[in-house]
This record gives structure tokens, C-alpha cells and sequence, in this order.
């Protein structure tokens, strides 16, 4: 529900496949290239199975090869959320009677990553922005972002699209006016003298929006057809089956049910993203939160730990130079170059990279090379969903 913007992966990518488009489309091959009749069979296969069109084109076929070719330590990443989310996807589409293949348009939203936030502000799995929360009853403080809640955003997305389907009574209409709205869709279709057909209506469409169709089906495809590019899941990770709900009084903070019941912060943070500052605030009522199932009986055995100390609000301010949820990289300062422009770019503070290269003044010089610690990969969108040029 985001925007589309720009990264400097994907300008180099679109970059490069315009220029290297007819070397591509003349069967340029490398270890994990699949005969595009092949995949065109598997695709109609797919399409056998679902209510929604997955036709097969150039366009899709070049979303395939980002994931497969471009970016396969990207989906092996995806594969392995996809086990944490999926079955959840599946039971809400189901409970609102939609196609299950679905659940693949979180994956171009946000890499399943319920805490990929977009340029526009739109987050969570399935990239709601701030405005569009309060349709859908998702709430927003301080201290809490339901968008970010993986069964409430869930719920959320599916009357969404099945709005959007009584809408256009169109799969592919429905997914497109995810990404930008009714009005723009509407509009197009109207400026194509009532075209309703995606593939024929999509010169008409926005740029930002003629590339989400194709990724969608591309990434039907590559999540069901991983394996034969010799891309896996990474290893450990939960599976939905692993988890277990249950309720808890506000006032608690992360560290308080770590040290009681010995569930590190990193998994409470994992399985409970809708907690913005490690620390579940104080509501009317018990609070929902999610646990390994393997620590139900321990955390039960704790829990009247939890009754006999209520944890202080989150300090104000993270520690100096905290790296939770980042990565790490260099910077090389430019002439003329200064501390606070480096800091805003890397959404950090002077102080943190004078921490990360113990530094003792501010003084920098063209060429210096420093350690950064930049905000987490972004959302999928970002990486992967910009059109690609046509050729």
C-alpha cells in the first residue's frame, strides 16, 4: 500500500536490464537459469490452482530473475519467514474466502519483515500507512503499532482486498489497486475507453504500478519453484507450529520476562513486533503476547513474577552507538563532507559514529573511511517492485 520508491539496488538493476535486455531475451544463460518454456509450463500449472490469472511474459520473467539470479540469499530469507507466516496468511484469506495465493503479496510489500517500513511510512507485513490504519481499526501510540501485529495487519489486509475485488470483480485489477488505489485504477481504465484487461490496461497505469503485477507472479512462481534453482530456506527460524499465545498484564518490559523465564529479548521481539520499545505498555485487560511453545510451562511457572514488580516506562533514548537492528557498512567522506549530514543519512547520531570509530573530535578529512551501522535492509518493495523499462 506503499510507494514504489527508488533504491540504489534497483537503479542499478533496471539500469543494467535495460542494457542488457537483448542479451537476456537471446537465452544468456549461468547455473541457475530454468528454459523460459519450462517455466511458462510451471506457471500454467500454477494458474490451473487459482481463481487469480498468472500469465507468463517477459516482464515476469524478469522479477523470476531477480529472485533467482539477482537476489537468491534475498528469498532464501523470505523462504524461511514464509514458514513463520504463511499457515496465518492461509487461515485469515480462508476465513474471508479469498484465493490463498494471496499471501504472496506480502512477500513484494514487505519480504514478510512486519517491521519493513517504506519511504511514504507505510509498515508492516503488508505496508499499511498511517492514515489507512484508522480504516482498518489498527492502533497506533507511543508505545504500540498493530500494523506491525501480524494477525490484526492480516485481518486488516484481507477486507482490504476483498473490497477491492467487489470493486473490480478483477484478481489482478484488486492486487493493482493495493498498490495505488481505487481512483487510479478507475482512472485508467477509463482513459483506455473502459479496458479492463490488466495486460492491455497496463500502458495506461502509472509507472510505479506496471511492475507489481508481474512480481506478484513472480513470486508464485519462485516461492513454489525454489528448489529447482537450488535456493533453500535458511536454517532455524520458527515455524508457526513452534508458537504459542498467551496473556499477559502491561506494565512488562522484554528484559523482565527474559530474565524470568529465560526467552531471550531477540525471540520476544521476533514473535511480538507490534511492541515498539521492547516493553508492553499498561491496557485495559490482559495483552496478548507470543511465545515458543516449548517455554508455555516455565512461563506459566514465572508468570506470578510478573504480578510482583511492574517494569519503568523505556528510557527516552537508545544507548550510545546501539546497533539492534542494523547493519554494518562503511562510509568514504567526501570533500567538504560533515558529521551531521552523515548522521542523517544513516538515521543515527553524531555521537553513535564517533562511538563506532572511537573517534575523539569531529574533524574528518575527503577519503576517511568509517564504520556505520545503517538502518536493517528495507522492505522488499524498495529492493525488488520498481517497473522495469520495457524493452
Amino acid at each position: 500500500m506503499g510507494d514504489m520508491t527508488d533504491s540504489w539496488w534497483v537503479k542499478r538493476f533496471v539500469f543494467l536490464f535495460v542494457l542488457l535486455f537483448p542479451m537476456l531475451s537471446a537465452g544468456a544463460s549461468d547455473h541457475n537459469s530454468v528454459p523460459s518454456y519450462l517455466v511458462k509450463s510451471r506457471l500454467e500449472k500454477l494458474d490451473l490452482q487459482t481463481p487469480v490469472s498468472l500469465q507468463y511474459n517477459q516482464y515476469v520473467q524478469a522479477y523470476i530473475d531477480v529472485y533467482t539470479k539477482k537476489r537468491p540469499e534475498h528469498l532464501a530469507r523470505i523462504l524461511s519467514r514464509a514458514r513463520l507466516y504463511f499457515p496465518l496468511f492461509e487461515e485469515y484469506l480462508d476465513k474471508y474466502g479469498l484465493p490463498l495465493e494471496l499471501k504472496y503479496l506480502a512477500v513484494i510489500e514487505s519480504a514478510l519483515d512486519p517491521k519493513a517500513k517504506s519511504s511514504s511510512g507505510a509498515y508492516g507485513l503488508w505496508q499499511f500507512l498511517y492514515q489507512a490504519s484508522r480504516m482498518f481499526d489498527l492502533e497506533i501510540t507511543s508505545y504500540i503499532d498493530e500494523r506491525a501485529d501480524p494477525v490484526k495487519s492480516t485481518d486488516a489486509a484481507c477486507r482490504y482486498l476483498k473490497y477491492l475485488y467487489d470493486n473490480f470483480n478483477d484478481w489482478l485489477l484488486a492486487i493493482s489497486a493495493y498498490n495505488v488505489g481505487i481512483g487510479t485504477i478507475k482512472a485508467a481504465i477509463e482513459q483506455a475507453g473502459g479496458e479492463r484487461d490488466y495486460w492491455k490496461l497496463r500502458p495506461f497505469l502509472p509507472e510505479q504500478v506496471r511492475g507489481y503485477v508481474p512480481a506478484f507472479v513472480a513470486a508464485n512462481y519462485v516461492m513454489n519453484f525454489h528448489h529447482t534453482y537450488n535456493i533453500e530456506p535458511l536454517p532455524g527460524g520458527f515455524h508457526y507450529d513452534d508458537l504459542a499465545t498467551t496473556m499477559v498484564k502491561g506494565g512488562l518490559s522484554f528484559d523482565q520476562i527474559a530474565r524470568l523465564t529465560g526467552i531471550s529479548v531477540d525471540v520476544l521481539r521476533l514473535l511480538n513486533p507490534v511492541f515498539k520499545m521492547d516493553y508492553i505498555p499498561v491496557q485495559n485487560g490482559l495483552i496478548r503476547i507470543v511465545i515458543p511453545e516449548d517455554k508455555v510451562e516455565i512461563f506459566n511457572r514465572k508468570r506470578s513474577g510478573f504480578l510482583t514488580e511492574e517494569a519503568p516506562a523505556p528510557k527516552k533514548m537508545q544507548a550510545l552507538g546501539d546497533t539492534i537492528g542494523r547493519e554494518k557498512t562503511w562510509h568514504i567522506v567526501k570533500k567538504g563532507e560533515f558529521f551531521h549530514a552523515i548522521a542523517m543519512e544513516y538515521e543515527c547520531r553524531i555521537e553513535d559514529l564517533m562511538y563506532w570509530n572511537n573517534l575523539k573530535n569531529k574533524q574528518l578529512y575527503a577519503g576517511q573511511k568509517l564504520v556505520v551501522w545503517k538502518p536493517g535492509e528495507e522492505n522488499a518493495k524498495n529492493k525488488l517492485i520498481k517497473d522495469i523499462i520495457d524493452p
